[in-house]
């Protein structure tokens, strides 16, 4: 069947609130050289979309303008110098942007296939949380077997994502999160203690709980956070930081543990990453991190899925951060 000349994709005609999104057609994208087209059935929301639709997170420039940085669906057309995909392939994928849209480019060097079982929605919940996981607190911060992490968010993807995946590899893992519930959904997801943030203080939970402190901090808070973190790091422990919901600027702060307990902070970025980058990412998920979500070890915690038409809808419930887990968009 030919492709069709026109999609819809969700626009932006100017930052803003999530009525700023509306539903448009334009043409459909060419895969160029390195990349697939993808026909999209399902896609991820997360904050940098949040961020980007208001106007803080501007794509690169070699990057389609419109939202969405994750989805699934089925591969409809090869660009030039791809090998290893088929037309008709299902693949779930890490893109550059464009994802808001009925048929999107991914780079085949972040393409993963769907892991079995999964459907559409399932498999576009991975790419941006278990890229984000596996770099920050895996390549970066270098969590193995027997450590201890703090996972900030808990309830988030990302950190739904980050415990379950600590604890797969053999970490001890505390959380912090909101209201009891979204702590109750922490532990039973393998969070040895979950800290309300609301009710406690996380540093002194974490001293009380561990005498010496964390291997390593998740952290997406950023600058309120920025002392108790330090504080409840251990000798040689590391604070990675992947996110500023909480600031990007702090005043004050006591940087003599980072001396005194040789300290590593560090942070990153995923988009701005080098397509060699992603692809090494996604070389380590499809050998260390896929097997176990085919047995069935780790798999996405899905809060909401709305039809594509409801991202206004999607947007709103991401704001108020009530959900535990990914909210999704079904084409």
């Amino acid at each position: 069947m030919p492709l069709p000349v026109q999609m819809r994709f969700v626009d932006l005609p100017s930052f803003g609130a999530p009525e700023a999104m509306t539903i448009a057609t334009g043409p459909l994208p060419v895969p160029g050289e390195g990349q697939l087209l993808v026909r999209t059935e399902a896609v991820g929301v997360n904050r940098p979309d949040v961020a980007q639709r208001q106007g803080s997170y501007p794509p690169p420039r070699d990057a389609s303008p419109v939202l969405g940085l994750e989805l699934a669906g089925e591969v409809v057309a090869i660009g030039s110098g791809v090998s290893g995909y088929a037309l008709g392939d299902k693949v779930c994928g890490l893109a550059n942007g464009g994802a808001y849209a009925e048929y999107c480019v991914l780079p085949a060097g972040q393409a993963l296939p769907f892991p079995k079982g999964y459907d559409a929605v399932r498999a576009a919940a991975l790419p941006e949380n278990y890229f984000t996981v596996w770099a920050n607190m895996f390549q970066m911060a270098g969590l193995t077997e027997g450590e201890t992490v703090l996972i900030h968010g808990g309830s988030s993807g990302i950190g739904t994502t980050a415990i379950q995946l600590a604890k797969a590899f053999g970490a001890q893992v505390y959380t912090t999160a909101g209201s009891a519930e979204k702590c109750d959904a922490c532990v039973k997801l393998g969070a040895k203690r979950a800290i309300n943030y609301k009710t406690e203080d996380f540093a002194e939970v974490i001293k009380a709980e561990t005498g010496h402190g964390v291997d390593i901090i998740l952290d997406m808070i950023g600058a309120a956070y920025l002392d108790k973190n330090l504080a409840s790091l251990a000798r040689d422990g590391c604070l990675s930081i992947i996110a500023f919901l909480g600031g990007a600027v702090a005043d004050k702060v006591n940087l003599a543990p980072i001396m005194v307990k040789r300290l590593t902070v560090t942070g990153s970025t995923l988009r701005p990453r080098t397509a060699e980058e992603k692809r090494a990412i996604r070389d380590d998920l499809l050998s260390q991190v896929w097997p176990l979500l085919d047995e069935g070890k780790v798999a996405p915690v899905i809060h909401k899925t709305f039809a594509f038409e409801d991202v206004v809808a999607a947007h709103r419930l991401m704001e108020t951060s009530s959900h535990i887990g990914k909210i999704m968009l079904r084409l």
